[in-house]
């Protein structure tokens, strides 16, 4: 695979911003050196595993956990009755999952009992020895069943709202629907009817499973001082926030460690394996550690399948003027962040285009599968395809490019998406120009290639809270402390270029560590690209205030009134005098000691309501050019390119892999992936039978276009990125394909789902 260069690195005035500078944590990686939650050993350490149901929906009849008891080495069991004088239950948008099973299993793999024991054999052994009795229930598996008239309910008790709904007026459950959101835009009735052409369609979705490489990981300790957590999480003072509810404890009694993460994507996003283990801790009055196994990862999190109507209405000259769509997303047993998704999804469904009408039913629907939460681009992705193959359809009939129709429709910057919202941020007129370019989009090709554009937007930011603190050691060097979580992203890497070039110093010598709640300062999360441009907005403020101290104490220097002094090359300079960053501090605390420190934060100017955000419009675009074997089915993906429209590149090269692993997850989502449930029972739950690209699946040319129009809200300018390109690929890989001649309604296009659409066109012509 080779990326295509596209652009010239273009440095900010201290050098530091806009260089692809090395990652700070690349040598301690390389070496072995970095440490993650599964590494560690806590004094006292016990290792817990946990009983799951092999059933999707059934009653608890008896728990006999005696065996298990009696066994060596076995510290206690957790059960249900261990929570008779407590609220077991938790979740951050509804407050409907169960430490461990409470009288009723909702899927395959729900938390029934855990053990504590000296090592990981005997709490293997002792869970295996706990015998439970089910008296099964009829289960909804599917979004379908769980819709039919006379669906088995999967929760009967009062819908009670989590810590950080955050989605307005919670409504009340309607059957198995937990959530749900309408999007109106002028009048879609009246749009449909004046159409010259309609096109529509149903299109499927499925649940996909994150993978991470590192699986859920939790070590908890729980004394008199509190309740410490190391966790694999990307939210973790969020976690704080739900444990301490959960627990009863002080928000500052609570303290959560992470280290590196191996990779989250979403998974782990929010609270997960953190309450089970903290309970196990509590009861074993002793350490514990639970680390989830790849099968048992997949039961606790994954993507949420959708099912999509959808209707376009354009005129005969291929203007967009209405769209009608209704979605259903599996959430699964339990909501977890089904509503955000849901909710994010109905917005990403019109795309950004200018319509005359636009109406959005999105619903959050119950089964009795595995709980649904974020990966990466949610919500876009599920949708974008579904939009784009419609264009494409409207295109072909129109006799119009599919790069032009979205041209003539693509909203151009400060033109309105939502109602209330933030209106477009940015050229996508010249993002898709850029990427059809790169792909090379008016080479001839052959009847079994095809060539497929996608172009979406994703509500970016979150809730925009970060703060950071920032100290300038006696010696010069920085260390910012910040509470987002390094998985991989590299954002370590770039706030250290923010600092330094705020600084006027080699970022080299800027030093960020991981989060750990009792000294960093609050960041709401890490997700939705937000850690660049908030928590690097808040680094950069925080340096800010450094670099205001080092100007006053230059001053002391040069008294001079007026004198122009300037940082740079970490030293301040007057003319051509020099006063090293050492120097101003020992002139400050009159000794080779003492410390400066800058803290800031970023908050919301308004509410911070969904509805006034989001904080930027992520710009989803990518295109594709693809081989379609007639004789198998198999779909060979040729060359990508991707936008990432990111306002100023902190560190181009990061951006840069960001998008090319955007790409790789991408073409897997598209072309390979899929949790195959029956009866609510998940068949493919290992690394063999599931599906994921490889090396040789990668497209033999990849581009990353970035973009730096300086349109960002982050420091110098900046947007984040990576989730955007994920979105893109999906759409632009079901187009290319649709457009070599097999237009497919259902993700993934395996071989097998790619021939069959070809048989059965066959079968229509023979007709």
């Amino acid at each position: 695979m080779t990326i295509a260069p596209e652009r010239t690195e273009q440095t900010t005035a201290s050098g530091q911003v806009g260089r692809s500078m090395r990652r700070v944590d690349a040598g301690e990686k390389l070496r072995g050196e970095a440490q993650y939650v599964g590494d560690m050993i806590v004094p006292g350490m016990l290792h817990g595993k946990v009983l799951r149901s092999p059933v999707a929906h059934a009653r608890i009849v008896s728990i006999d956990a005696s065996e298990a008891l009696a066994m060596p080495g076995v510290v206690c069991v957790l059960t249900g009755e261990d929570f008779k004088d407590q609220d077991q239950f938790w979740g951050h948008a509804l407050k409907d999952r169960p430490i461990v099973a409470a009288g009723v299993v909702r899927f395959v793999g729900e938390p029934v009992a855990a053990v504590a024991a000296v090592d990981e054999a005997t709490a293997e052994a002792a869970v295996k020895a706990i015998y439970v009795e089910y008296d099964e229930l009829p289960l909804v598996g599917t979004v379908d069943e769980a819709l039919a008239p006379d669906a088995p309910l999967v929760h009967t008790d009062p819908t009670r709202p989590g810590l950080f709904h955050g989605l307005g007026t919670l409504p009340e459950r309607d059957g198995n629907i937990c959530y749900s959101y309408e999007l109106n835009k002028g009048d879609a009735a009246a749009a449909f009817a004046k159409a010259d052409i309609v096109v529509e369609g149903t299109y499927e979705f499925p649940g996909i499973y994150q993978y991470a490489m590192e699986t859920h990981t939790v070590i908890a300790q729980v004394d008199s001082r509190g309740i410490t957590l190391w966790a694999t999480c990307q939210h973790p003072f969020l976690v704080r926030a739900e444990i301490a509810a959960l627990f009863g404890q002080p928000l500052g009694s609570v303290r959560i460690i992470v280290p590196y993460l191996g990779g989250g994507f979403g998974s782990k996003s929010y609270t997960k394996m953190e309450p089970i283990t903290v309970a196990l801790a509590r009861k074993a009055r002793r350490p514990v550690r639970i680390s989830n196994r790849v099968d048992e990862s997949m039961a606790t999190t994954r993507r949420s399948g959708a099912k999509i109507t959808m209707r376009t209405a354009a005129s005969n000259d291929g203007k967009l003027i209405g769209r009608d769509v209704k979605v259903w997303f599996d959430t699964g047993a339990y909501a977890d962040n089904g509503p955000r998704v849901t909710a994010t999804g109905a917005d990403s469904a019109p795309g950004p285009y200018r319509w005359e009408g636009v109406h959005v039913d999105a619903y959050c629907v119950y089964t009795n599968t595995a709980p649904s939460g974020s990966y990466r681009a949610f919500g876009a992705s599920q949708l974008q395809w579904a939009g784009d193959l419609q264009i494409d359809e409207i295109a072909h009939r129109a006799g119009i490019d599919p790069v032009e129709i979205r041209r003539m429709n693509l909203l151009r910057p400060g033109e309105e998406l939502r109602h209330g919202g933030k209106p477009m941020d940015a050229d996508l007129v010249g993002d898709i120009e850029k990427v059809a370019a790169a792909l090379g989009w008016d080479r001839p090709k052959d009847p079994d290639t095809g060539r497929g554009v996608s172009v979406g937007v994703l509500a970016a930011g979150a809730h925009p809270v970060s703060s950071a603190i920032a100290r300038m050691e006696a010696d010069g060097d920085v260390y910012v402390l910040v509470g987002s979580t390094e998985m991989g992203q590299g954002q370590r890497t770039a706030f250290a270029q923010i600092a330094g070039e705020v600084l006027a110093m080699p970022a080299e010598r800027v030093h960020c560590e991981g989060t750990d709640t009792k000294f960093t300062p609050y960041d709401r999360s890490t997700g939705a690209s937000r850690s660049t441009t908030l928590a690097g907005l808040a680094v950069a403020r925080a340096a800010e205030e450094v670099r205001k101290d080092l100007l006053a104490i230059a001053e002391r220097f040069w008294p001079e009134p007026g004198a122009p002094i300037e940082l740079r090359d970490g030293a301040a300079w007057c003319g051509t005098e020099r006063r090293t960053y050492p120097e101003l501090i020992a002139k400050r605390f009159g000794l080779s000691g003492g410390q400066l420190v800058g803290e800031a934060d970023v908050h919301p100017a308004g509410t911070g309501s969904y509805a006034e955000g989001p904080v930027f419009w992520e710009i989803c675009m990518a295109a594709a050019e693809v081989h379609v074997d007639r004789r198998t089915g198999r779909v060979t993906v040729l060359r990508t390119a991707t936008v990432a429209d990111v306002g100023r590149a902190i560190n181009p090269q990061l951006v840069e892999r960001q998008d090319e692993g955007a790409t790789m997850q991408g073409i897997g989502n598209a072309l390979y992936e899929e949790m195959v449930f029956a009866d609510g029972r998940l068949l493919n739950d290992t690394l063999l039978d599931y599906r994921i690209p490889t090396i040789a699946d990668l497209p033999v040319q990849s581009a990353c276009v970035i973009v730096e129009n300086g349109d960002g809200p982050g420091p110098f300018g900046s947007k984040g990125c990576g989730e955007g390109a994920f979105a893109g690929i999906i759409g632009a890989l079901a187009t290319a394909v649709a457009d070599a001649g097999v237009p497919v309604r259902a993700l993934p296009l395996t071989p097998e789902r790619v021939w069959r659409a070809m048989s059965e066109q066959q079968e229509e012509e023979h007709r």
